[in-house]
């Protein structure tokens, strides 16, 4: 049996609304899911559509052996939602989940976490100085190399760069860098989407991939030599391409993944053509996170629009990635 822990989000965001469309879409064979947060939560959420019924309170995930859904609060403290409003406390009780959800994988008590959007402003607000779930689950897990993935049925795209301002991006490049992400993606790929010999494309940080340094040396200082040391550690990673073409081309297509420089340069062309169903994996961890593509859009909460399509897809790449690696670990104690 799979067990999927799905943190809650911002309570006062569309997090606790696509939980409840989600659960209503999926099928439950042989899944056991572990919704963390407070009853009173969803069923606030829930008055708006059909009642929400069909699941267990329980304080434990130890004793959840049997299909079904089950409500774990992450303590005894809870909110009152108010949707759209942006607020510290509703901002710690959203990284309370994550802290549990988390918690239950790294016990081996769930096979993967389901993350439903935070506000980093809001989870600042509430005394965590993280910029948002990538950087927070690497801390809380061993702080290993981690990557940001956006996975869609066409697409997949990682960056070497995360949540930083665009002014600290070419400073914070190098090739130990660069490499250390293609080492992290290239195992990811193989371990967690079962691909044999993945093949991985490389943008470019400068317009036109620097015109052989006449926009900027980076893909010549930088990009290139990472590119050859991954070559002779048997990755088999391409570029570097300019990003304009090579997404507007439809290149990403041809390779298993592409590893973007930083996060509006590969974010944009993944979202303009993911059909609002993509899915954010966080690679080089040692559980199974994945999250919507989406954030908490406070400006539609509580008015029961919000599309779950995005928190659908990321249940269905949980429910594949945990496989996959139980997979992979019984193959490997097999060998």
């Amino acid at each position: 049996m799979i067990k999927i822990a799905i943190s809650t989000g911002d309570p006062n965001g569309i997090g606790p609304e696509i939980v409840i469309k989600l659960l209503r879409q999926i099928r439950l064979d042989n899944i056991a899911v572990l919704l963390i947060g407070h009853p009173g939560i969803f069923e606030f959420y829930a008055a708006s559509q059909q009642p929400f019924r069909g699941i267990t309170l329980t304080d434990s995930a130890v004793r959840i052996n049997t299909a079904g859904i089950y409500v774990l609060p992450p303590g005894s403290d809870t909110v009152v939602p108010e949707p759209g409003k942006i607020g510290a406390r509703s901002g710690a009780y959203a990284m309370k989940c994550v802290e549990t959800g988390i918690q239950l994988c790294m016990n081996g008590h769930a096979h993967a976490l389901l993350t439903a959007p935070i506000s980093k402003e809001a989870i600042q607000l509430g005394g965590y100085n993280v910029p948002g779930h990538t950087e927070f689950l690497a801390k809380m897990t061993g702080d290993g190399d981690v990557l940001m993935m956006m996975v869609s049925e066409t697409m997949r795209v990682a960056l070497a760069t995360g949540h930083i301002p665009i002014s600290a991006v070419a400073g914070s490049l190098n090739s130990g860098l660069l490499m250390k992400r293609l080492k992290t993606l290239n195992s990811s790929l193989i371990t967690d989407f079962g691909i044999v010999s993945p093949r991985i494309a490389v943008t470019g940080l400068n317009p036109h991939a620097g015109d052989g340094g006449v926009l900027g040396r980076e893909e010549i200082d930088v990009i290139i030599p990472a590119l050859e040391q991954a070559k002779d550690a048997g990755i088999n990673a391409e570029g570097p391409f300019p990003a304009d073409a090579f997404f507007a081309r439809k290149s990403a297509e041809r390779y298993d993944a592409v590893l973007a420089m930083y996060h509006d340069q590969g974010l944009i062309p993944f979202k303009s053509t993911d059909n609002g169903r993509g899915v954010n994996f966080t690679a080089g961890l040692p559980i199974v996170r994945t999250s919507p593509d989406h954030g908490t859009a406070f400006d539609i909460a509580g008015k029961d629009i919000a599309d779950p399509a995005s928190m659908v897809a990321a249940f269905n790449l949980a429910l594949t990635l945990s496989k996959n690696r139980t997979h992979s670990q019984n193959s490997n104690n097999s060998q």
